[in-house]
């Protein structure tokens, strides 16, 4: 599924903010951090903000996530008036004050319009997302920012910002996780494993936490639940659910063991309504949940490593070709090893 098929899936707002953080470039992670700063500005209903709040809210984004993780690959080299360079410089003054230096604001503000903000509506072919959710007002003193309809739209559904934000902050700390020496490389090369214990997603050599396999994959499915396709909310008790089942493996196995493809990996979890995974049980996706799940797993591969990467291992063993359909043959081949 190609970024267009996403957005055709469900052509609104919303999904071109998903396009924007989940299948954007990601050589940095400013992004994320301008993403965060919108939605908590838009949430107030304001339709303009000073460059200098938004820089501000920015700025500490970025410095928050600054002390656990890099936010460069770490081999990228920076000259000192760098916005990332001052962010490092400063994020040990700005966290022990609770909020960002006048030098980490002020390098924010020349950075973000020339930069991030310019960069943000695009996907990483270059081509634009359908929605536009800012502008800088033109010749404002003080220099403004315009939060335009299609963005207040999205932050004024609690429901739906709150999944937003928990998307967005399960792609920075795979993003981040993926500039880490040695954790990236592992990342990258062996793509991701599951903690069954916290429902997490963990690098396969060092089993370090990267994100929840629910921040991790959920917008992929539009914020929605695979088994009934209704929307979930935050307070919607939530499953990981096997498409496959587990026991598949045991079932169809046979004396020289199951043949097909490792159903306890991310290409086979789907998050899923607690009680719509309890009624489905142990049973055999129908032929709608099928073609869910293909979409899903399409939408995957068209974001960047190490999330992509993951399920083209999984393909690994028969990746079938150019033609846009290498998941439903999978996913057919999996149903032929159950007869």
């Amino acid at each position: 599924m190609t970024g267009d098929a996403f957005f055709a899936a469900d052509p609104a707002a919303r999904t071109s903010w998903r396009q924007a953080i989940l299948m954007g470039a990601n050589s940095r992670t400013y992004k994320f951090a301008l993403g965060r700063a919108l939605l908590v500005h838009a949430r107030t209903g304001r339709t303009e903000v000073p460059l200098r709040e938004l820089a501000r809210t920015y700025a500490m984004e970025l410095v928050e996530h600054l002390r656990t993780a890099p936010q460069a690959p770490e081999v990228t080299s920076m000259k000192e008036t760098d916005f990332l360079s001052v962010a490092t410089a400063e994020s040990e003054a700005s966290l022990a004050a609770g909020e960002p230096t006048e030098r980490l604001v002020e390098s924010a503000m020349r950075s973000m319009p020339g930069m991030v903000m310019r960069k943000f509506h695009n996907l990483r072919n270059g081509s634009p997302i359908a929605h536009t959710f800012y502008e800088l007002i033109p010749n404002s003193r003080p220099p403004m920012v315009r939060l335009l309809p299609d963005l207040l739209r999205v932050a004024a559904q609690s429901e739906q910002v709150d999944g937003l934000l928990d998307e967005l902050t399960g792609r920075w700390n795979i993003v981040e996780c993926s500039f880490t020496t040695g954790i990236g490389r592992s990342l990258v090369t062996d793509g991701m494993a599951v903690d069954w214990a916290t429902e997490t997603l963990t690098d396969k050599r060092r089993r370090r936490s990267v994100t929840g396999v629910r921040e991790a994959v959920l917008g992929f499915q539009h914020g929605r639940c695979l088994i009934c396709d209704n929307p979930i909310g935050p307070s919607d008790k939530v499953a990981i659910d096997h498409v496959f089942p587990y026991v598949i493996m045991e079932r169809y196995g046979g004396v020289s063991g199951w043949a097909g493809p490792d159903l306890d990996a991310v290409w086979n979890l789907a998050p899923a309504h607690q009680h719509c995974n309890a009624e489905k049980s142990d049973a055999f996706p129908g032929p709608e949940l099928e073609r869910r799940l293909v979409q899903r797993n399409e939408a995957i591969m068209s974001s960047l490593k190490p999330l992509s990467r993951t399920l083209r291992l999984a393909l690994g063993r028969n990746p079938g070709g150019a033609d846009g359909k290498q998941w439903t043959r999978f996913v057919h081949e999996v149903r032929s090893l159950c007869r």
